[in-house]
């Protein structure tokens, strides 16, 4: 798993620079060239998206125990997407769009005011401040999302660990009740011995009464003459 995941990691770092390098070279292009960088850009961002999802799936096939680095280094590759696409969309309304549109608003007339470019200026930043925005929201959702995933994994994992637990001490108890069942067979049997060993000595003091009693009448009998 983890040598597909390098492989993933080295495509991402290979894309990524293509991308930055061509993210700072639209602010100077115009036209079609603008237009078709712009595609071109668009389409690698979304390689480079689809390279996170299996980065992330194959993470998510690492044990939980080991997940730790690998989730922290697809957080900072995340980021860095992040960056990337928020400066791909200043790059798309950068120098070369300010000077079409003044060239746009001003014309060849010069009727246009000043004050209206300023306020378009203004437009434009109030309107990348709300994507701004939006994407911090964004970020922090995902990051909910995250917490919650992970959350819910370490607690799927402690009721497993919980399950093994309880699984451990039923067989403990079925042991313990089986041995208490035997110590019970094995005590009766000891009485039972015992109490053999009891009877077997009281039949021996018997016989060796009635023995002696028998030799003491002999010797009695024999030296009175009868």
């Amino acid at each position: 798993m983890s040598s597909d995941f390098e492989v993933y990691e080295q495509d991402f770092g290979t894309l990524t620079a293509e991308i930055t390098n061509k993210v700072g070279r639209i602010p100077k292009l115009s036209g079609d060239d603008k237009k078709c960088m712009v595609a071109n850009v668009e389409k690698q961002m979304e390689e480079a998206r689809e390279l996170l999802e299996q980065m992330d799936l194959e993470v998510r096939e690492i044990p939980l125990q080991s997940r730790g680095l690998f989730s922290t280094r697809m957080k900072s590759y995340k980021q860095e997407l992040e960056k990337l696409d928020k400066d791909f969309k200043r790059s798309r309304i950068a120098y070369s769009d300010e000077v079409n549109l003044r060239n746009e608003l001003l014309g060849d007339d010069g009727n246009t005011s000043e004050k209206q470019l300023i306020k378009l200026r203004e437009e434009r930043a109030c309107l990348l401040d709300n994507t701004e925005r939006l994407e911090r929201s964004t970020r922090r959702l995902e990051a909910g999302y995250q917490l919650t995933v992970e959350t819910e994994q370490i607690g799927q994992g402690i009721l497993e660990n919980l399950h093994h637990d309880k699984e451990k001490i039923q067989r403990a108890r079925e042991r313990l009740r089986e041995t208490d069942t035997n110590l019970g067979k094995s005590s009766r049997v000891l009485t039972g011995m015992l109490r053999r060993i009891i009877q077997n000595r009281i039949l021996m003091f018997i016989l060796g009464a009635i023995i002696l009693l028998t030799i003491v009448l002999a010797i009695y009998f024999a030296v009175t003459g009868h």
